[in-house]
């Protein structure tokens, strides 16, 4: 499955929403009216049987990658569809948004646990390892973040949270 609960126990967690379908209904519910975790595994399904081009209406032509980290708690793999950008030394930057919620995604909670991943980039699947950002470091890349995908900045005005920028670097 796309997104368990793995690192934490409260409601605003158990439907990460891998950043990529905008929440407008209940918690849980995409715009689209979709169970979330449902959604993300049909655009992970999606992602993987076109190698990284999309073909589901609401996402086609979606810049995207799917970070399969270990989870926290059961050691599972799992795979989120994430939005990303690229810095200039070939890591990928990925913002820890929840939608905007007031706790970080389980993916997030899974890589402070264990830092090792891997990346799905189109038909490429990699080693990464991960490192939240802070200070300059992460003004920059969230710069580069929200160049690529503008409504991002809409999320870190919506939560009093610092959304965590988290870089992902190739390990191979």
């Amino acid at each position: 499955m796309a997104t368990t609960d793995d690192a934490g126990k409260n409601d605003a967690g158990k439907n990460d929403p891998g950043n990529i379908a905008p929440g407008k209904n209940a918690p849980g519910k995409d715009e689209f009216g979709t169970e979330r975790r449902a959604f993300n595994q049909k655009v992970i399904d999606d992602y993987r049987e076109n190698a990284g081009t999309l073909t589901i209406a609401e996402l086609a032509g979606a810049d995207l990658i799917l970070l399969t980290t270990t989870g926290a708690h059961s050691g599972r793999a799992h795979a989120t569809p994430l939005g990303y950008a690229e810095d200039a030394m070939g890591r990928l930057i990925v913002f820890a948004s929840n939608m905007a919620a007031p706790r970080h995604p389980d993916w997030y909670f899974n890589l402070l646990a264990n830092p090792e991943a891997i990346v799905e980039h189109g038909s490429r699947r990699f080693p990464v390892k991960a490192h939240t950002t802070a200070g300059t470091e992460r003004d920059i890349a969230y710069r580069a973040l929200t160049t690529k995908i503008p409504h991002l900045v809409d999320h870190q005005s919506r939560t009093e949270r610092e959304i965590p920028v988290v870089l992902l670097e190739p390990t191979d």
